[in-house]
């Protein structure tokens, strides 16, 4: 069975993400299904399937940015297992706070959702036109989130192969 990417036309599903959810901050919520998918990729031992194969943002940049990129390489610190730690506890930070003080109310979740989900594309478009396109990609808290969970994974049952289905 031939393999395929969805990278082609997954961008759709953030522009429309971005769409819904300037027309009504509440489609905000669907945010979640961003953030929740990796982790679902992750904990089914397919390790960082979603950032190569499904990833919305990244197909965003990767068609949208390739014409106004400037092409320049990343500097490496970007790329250090520390970098990417210090950038994930701080989107974890930042995302707990607003869910805390969203004190619980749908309406607030929703557009604490939006406003990450915005923010973090707007960080990667500007990364993007900076440097390759899809720079954030290898610096996304996401995709080096599913890394972690992945290697604990394989750190728990090391017998176990995790197959895709």
């Amino acid at each position: 069975m031939k393999k395929h990417s969805h990278m082609k036309w997954s961008w759709i599903f953030m522009i429309l993400f971005l769409t819904l959810s300037v027309i009504d901050f509440r489609f905000g919520i669907l945010g979640f299904i961003c953030m929740g998918a990796p982790i679902y990729h992750a904990l089914r031992g397919r390790g960082k399937i979603h950032c190569s194969k499904f990833c919305p943002r990244g197909s965003l940049l990767g068609i949208f940015l390739k014409n106004i990129t400037l092409n320049k390489k990343a500097p490496k610190f970007m790329f250090t297992r520390k970098f990417k730690n210090g950038l994930l506890i701080l989107m974890l930070s930042v995302f707990s706070f607003a869910m805390y003080h969203a004190g619980g109310d749908p309406n607030k979740i929703a557009f604490a959702m939006f406003r990450f989900m915005s923010s973090s594309l707007i960080i990667g478009i500007i990364m993007g036109i900076v440097f390759k396109p899809r720079s954030w990609c290898g610096v996304c808290p996401m995709g080096h989130g599913t890394v972690l969970i992945d290697q604990q994974m394989k750190k728990r049952n090391p017998k176990v192969v995790f197959q895709s289905k």
